[in-house]
């Protein structure tokens, strides 16, 4: 496959941040350079580029063949064309996706990263890392309630990320498109991830066994759930 097509690849759950001691999602995600030594760069505007989430960041990944840096937007934020188009991959941190949305297309981070992916430069990402890239995706953002939250729009349909993990997700995700307030899309569980080329789903894969992804829709007033075949991953020895 030629590594400069678009790409995009949306974790449901996993990859460093939850399963520290499972690379297979972010070596996974590092291949897809097809290169040695790829640039790497972490976006934690979701989190409000929270220490501890660079720090989980850059313990895992100095593990592995690769350059690393980290995007700022809450402190001394560098000249954002120049870094993004420096990278290989950009890997896109979970926490508030509207917040984080906000931030970037203030910035006018947004039309930048799509330049980029339109580019060959891969987008990666976990929970609101996986859902921004969406035209809509279920969001916590707001306290005490699951709501739809209009997003980028670089791939169509909607996102539900934990999708397994968190059974209020997956009942919100059903009443809204019962409801007719969001599109049909994917449920994607802890562990899984789909991988797109262009605006196409490639392959879906996963760190564990169980973990699913679900294309999701209503048929006659009924949420159907398709569940897509997923290519467990090699489990990778880090010790």
């Amino acid at each position: 496959m030629d590594n400069r097509k678009p790409q995009i690849i949306a974790l449901g759950g996993g990859g460093f941040s939850m399963e520290p001691e499972n690379p297979s999602l972010d070596l996974y995600v590092l291949d897809l350079a097809r290169k040695s030594n790829p640039a790497v760069s972490f976006l934690g505007t979701a989190s409000g580029d929270a220490d501890s989430y660079l720090v989980k960041f850059y313990s895992a990944f100095t593990k592995h063949d690769c350059r690393l840096s980290n995007l700022p937007l809450f402190t001394r934020t560098p000249g954002l064309r120049d870094h993004v188009f420096r990278q290989d991959i950009i890997y896109v941190g979970g926490g508030n996706t509207k917040s984080m949305l906000a931030v970037w297309r203030d910035w006018n981070l947004h039309n930048i990263l799509r330049e980029a992916w339109e580019e060959g430069i891969i987008l990666a990402g976990i929970s609101a890392g996986a859902i921004c890239w969406f035209a809509q995706g279920v969001t916590d953002a707001y306290e005490g309630k699951l709501t739809v939250l209009d997003c980028l729009g670089f791939l169509e349909g909607s996102c539900c990320p934990h999708y397994d993990a968190d059974p209020d997700r997956r009942r919100a995700y059903h009443d809204l498109l019962l409801n007719g307030e969001i599109s049909s899309g994917y449920g994607i569980d802890d562990g899984a991830a789909l991988h797109f080329v262009g605006s196409e789903l490639h392959e879906v894969v996963s760190s564990r066994p169980g973990a699913h992804a679900y294309k999701v829709q209503v048929d006659q007033h009924v949420v159907n759930e398709e569940e897509l075949v997923v290519e467990l991953l090699p489990s990778v020895d880090t010790g």
